[in-house]
């Protein structure tokens, strides 16, 4: 069994849903306290063992090339003022060199599509997907679990978390045949489904780990759900000749995709900061 050693973030997404903050910078440089968005996901990885990040990108991404890029300047600046505490921040989101790769993706025609412009830098192996916009906050990194679990069943697994059936549409939905513990042992995927049509209410959240196959199916270049090439009509077809798995991972998940979980975020991580916990709960009071 090959170690899982890179994953893949897409990021080449535009951020409507929080315009005009996101007209000039991308939504994955939203800050969730004082680090943004991206930064969560890659120490994500980072802490589960992830050696290589692949962004794919689109046009007005380049702050996030510059947030994890080496900053001379700014290090010189605090190393010289004493801000030892401030300049061990900024070390700290500085990759090793060529732990970082981009990619562009001209078109927004889906996930699917964004993980398929990356196959040349995976090649034959194993990796993972992370999608920014859920964050999760747990004691063992979400992607840590999976990769836990990955190393016992192989194959192919996704994080999963129980939603209300009238949600469902908002989601890709599995069809679980057992359950071992919090591993699912799953026959189909399907992606948004009609709460009447669901499956079950196991949904999809933004974690993958995925075979390299994946990239036949990808090259089909299906049109799916929404007019997009959709990564879970791939792993349909994958997991008709792989094992598929989910893992209900331990942990809370914030969509910050859209202004109400991103607020959400923010308050819980604040609360989570033994600097910032007892003014947060002040303003929450007041509130």
């Amino acid at each position: 069994m090959k170690k899982i050693r890179k994953a893949i973030f897409p990021v080449g997404g535009l951020g409507t849903r929080f315009l005009p903050a996101t007209k000039a910078m991308p939504k994955e440089m939203l800050p969730v306290v004082d680090k943004p968005i991206i930064q969560y996901a890659v120490e994500e990885a980072w802490a589960a063992g992830i050696e290589e990040c692949i962004f794919v990108t689109g046009r007005g991404k380049s702050a996030i090339e510059d947030h994890f890029d080496y900053s001379y300047e700014l290090q010189d600046t605090l190393h010289k003022r004493g801000k030892s505490e401030f300049l061990e921040k900024v070390r700290s989101c500085t990759p090793k060199a060529g732990q970082m790769a981009y990619i562009r993706q001209q078109e927004a025609l889906g996930l699917g599509h964004a993980v398929w412009c990356a196959r040349n830098l995976i090649g034959d192996e194993p990796f993972a997907v992370l999608l920014a916009d859920d964050m999760v906050m747990a004691d063992r990194s979400c992607l840590q679990q999976m990769i836990e679990a990955y190393e016992k069943v192989g194959g192919n697994i996704v994080a999963l978390e129980d939603v209300p059936r009238a949600r469902t549409g908002s989601y890709g939905i599995v069809t679980p045949k057992k359950q071992t513990g919090n591993l699912v042992t799953a026959s189909s995927i399907v992606e948004k489904p009609e709460p009447e049509e669901a499956p079950s209410t196991l949904a999809v959240i933004g974690r993958y780990i995925l075979q390299p196959e994946i990239f036949d199916f990808l090259e089909e270049k299906q049109i799916g759900a929404g007019g997009e090439i959709q990564l879970t009509d791939a792993i349909a077809k994958i997991i008709k000749t792989q094992p598929f798995h989910g893992l209900l991972f331990e942990g809370q998940r914030f969509d910050c995709g859209n202004q109400l979980g991103f607020l959400e975020a923010n308050i819980a991580f604040a609360l989570q900061r033994p600097d910032l916990k007892a003014g947060m709960q002040g303003f929450l009071d007041k509130y």
